[in-house]
């Protein structure tokens, strides 16, 4: 019923286009591959941070000790533990220790996250303990009589380690179940407060431990952690390189002299930009999403490395699509479906769109995550029964606008919630912001609609021509798109995930920079 609208061809296409391999998946919690590594490579080197390094057999102690401790203190599956941590070994510990109890971790960067944001995730979330660092104890805003506090520092004083399986034998309470919370991870809501999103060891397992985002790590592959442990990439990072055998090298301040070392990479745009690749002769993967990648980005890496540009919000678990791109290829895409997960192009009654046509991206399949913890109302919005894969799947709402090639590639075009009206005219900033970064010199370009009538641009190094950029824009799209103002920068600020900030960029743009004094224009918190 959903297809008759489509001739027979694009129908045939549809699903053929639409929906990845059918893999099977070797682990559905994603903890046992990593215990699976302990057992095959105990003295093998699991992480190091600034000096300090930790093999897989006392990785795999430490945690299984604070998984007891956590047991007995009544977690249960179903249960979310609070992560409040910065990058280090112990931040490693307490996310193993929280999966081995068979709750799911809630992740925030303790130094960068305002008591506010803190508070509102202990609530939503309904932690009952928090896991934190001595150091940043002091920061954590514990509600009183509800909340207990434990430092990872300390996992050794907890007790006798106690093997878990005696423990579920004990309280008979089992482990976590595929379709358990794996992690819970809070991102920006349309109300200004942070959505928690669950995401399950289903979904979780199904993108890292198949190809093509288990990205090659085998023992003794170094990846780097770069990214904030609050952002889903992250447990790209993290779990993607545990679950393998690798070696995770944990960055301090220093984003580039942790990737100096790596054999992978996985970064938003942003952060693979501020790193040289003539200065990593280690690497040969990288991975972006996150943000839409420049052209010149991708050409320069996969000229030295397998690039993949994926694409995925939050929802879809990660990413869920990915394409290895190589410098000839006519478009920069973000690939195909990854296994066992679907795309559909569909028009505003989610219905198909003929092969080629722009619509709107909706995920199904194993990465649709379970929805948004204590909002019914917005999952119901959010998520819908999946009409194409039936059997109670539901499918997650992108808001990405894309279109598939004839050789079956996604192209990205933005997103619905992006497009703006200028002088009347619908506008697709990225665009505008994609022919400003095919100007020779210019690495990165951010476009934002200034009022009803201006779009201002704002591009990267400092030396780019305004004129002549705005010059380029004329001549390839209509009046309206073309900017009032082109301000070059040195570098764009970013958020505290790696991305452009571009509620800066707007406060720079219309004058209004109160809330940035201070503020290092490049890595802004990120660096922290």
């Amino acid at each position: 019923m959903h297809l008759d609208h489509l001739t027979p061809r694009d129908r045939e296409l549809f699903r053929r286009f639409g929906h990845g391999p059918a893999v099977r998946v070797p682990h559905l919690l994603v903890h046992r591959a990593f215990e699976q590594q302990a057992l095959a490579v105990p003295d093998a080197v699991a992480a190091e941070h600034r000096g300090t390094t930790v093999t897989y057999g006392e990785l795999n102690r430490r945690a299984d000790r604070l998984a007891a401790w956590l047991r007995r203190a009544g977690v249960r599956p179903g249960d979310r533990v609070g992560l409040f941590v910065r990058r280090s070994i112990p931040m490693l510990v307490g996310l193993l220790g929280t999966l081995k109890a068979g709750a799911a971790y809630v992740p925030q960067d303790i130094g960068l996250a305002p008591a506010a944001q803190l508070r509102h995730v202990i609530r939503t979330a309904a932690t009952r303990i928090v896991l934190t660092q001595r150091e940043y104890a002091h920061r954590v805003p514990l509600p009183a009589g509800v909340c207990h506090l434990v430092e990872l520092d300390d996992v050794d004083d907890l007790g006798d380690v106690s093997d878990v399986g005696e423990l579920d034998r004990l309280y008979g309470h089992g482990t976590a179940a595929p379709d358990d919370g794996c992690y819970v991870l809070f991102t920006s809501g349309t109300t200004g407060r942070p959505n928690g999103v669950t995401v399950t060891h289903r979904n979780v397992a199904n993108i890292l431990l198949t190809e093509p985002g288990s990205l090659g790590i085998r023992p003794g592959t170094r990846v780097a952690q770069l990214l904030n442990i609050a952002f889903d990439m992250a447990a790209w990072e993290i779990l993607g390189c545990l679950s393998h055998g690798g070696t995770l090298v944990i960055r301090g301040k220093d984003i580039a002299e942790a990737a100096r070392t790596a054999d992978v990479l996985v970064a938003t745009p942003t952060v693979l930009a501020s790193i040289d690749p003539a200065a990593c002769p280690r690497v040969r993967a990288v991975a972006v999403a996150g943000e839409p990648c420049p052209r010149p980005l991708a050409d320069l890496w996969a000229r030295r490395c397998a690039f993949h540009n994926a694409c995925g919000p939050t929802e879809t678990t990660i990413v869920n699509t990915m394409q290895r791109h190589h410098p000839d290829a006519e478009l920069l895409t973000i690939g195909r479906p990854t296994p066992n997960n679907a795309v559909y192009v569909l028009d505003e009654r989610r219905r198909p769109v003929p092969i080629g046509e722009v619509g709107e991206m909706w995920a199904g399949g194993d990465c649709v995550s379970a929805g948004y913890l204590g909002d019914d109302a917005l999952t119901a919005q959010r998520y819908a029964p999946d009409p194409y894969l039936g059997g109670g799947r539901r499918m997650f709402r992108t808001r990405d606008l894309g279109r598939w090639t004839p050789d079956g590639e996604l192209e990205h075009l933005g997103r619905t919630d992006d497009q703006v009206k200028i002088r009347g005219f619908r506008v697709e900033p990225d665009s505008v912001s994609a022919v400003l970064e095919s100007l020779p010199g210019c690495v990165r370009a951010v476009t934002l609609k200034r009022d009803a009538q201006h779009l201002v641009s704002f591009v990267c190094p400092q030396d780019i021509d305004p004129e002549a950029a705005r010059g380029a824009v004329a001549a390839a799209l209509p009046y309206y798109c073309v900017p009032s103002a082109v301000l070059p920068l040195a570098a764009l600020p970013e958020t505290d995930r790696g991305k452009i900030d571009k509620a800066a960029l707007l406060r720079l743009a219309t004058g209004d920079t109160a809330g940035d004094t201070g503020r290092d224009a490049r890595v802004g918190v990120v660096g922290a």
